[in-house]
């Protein structure tokens, strides 16, 4: 999806949706050696970046998000719905379809 968004803090998720950013792998090995575009992975680590107010239970009452912004999370290889803002790709997911909370 692209957006003619000119910055990502415009963008207020609603409901239980989280907006993350996938964390770039190091394209430099731990001995200084640079690694090919290709090779490198792509990370199931995200950054959170804004989180909505939550979603709603069957009596009307406001779940809250499990996570906040700043958290560090894991989230699946594929899904999520992709928000692209320049040259950044984000992505948009539900609460439920983060697989867990890294805590450091």
């Amino acid at each position: 999806m692209t957006t003619a968004l000119k910055s990502i803090r415009s963008l207020a998720p609603l409901m239980d949706r989280i907006l993350v950013q996938r964390v770039r792998a190091e394209a430099k090995t731990a001995g200084g050696i640079f690694l090919p575009e290709s090779s490198v992975k792509e990370l199931n680590e995200a950054k959170v970046l804004a989180v909505g107010p939550g979603g709603l239970d069957r009596d009307g009452k406001r779940i809250a998000p499990s996570v906040g912004p700043g958290d560090k999370v894991l989230i699946p290889q594929y899904g999520g719905s992709p928000v692209k803002v320049g040259d950044e790709e984000y992505h948009l997911f539900r609460d439920h379809e983060l697989l867990a909370k890294i805590n450091e």
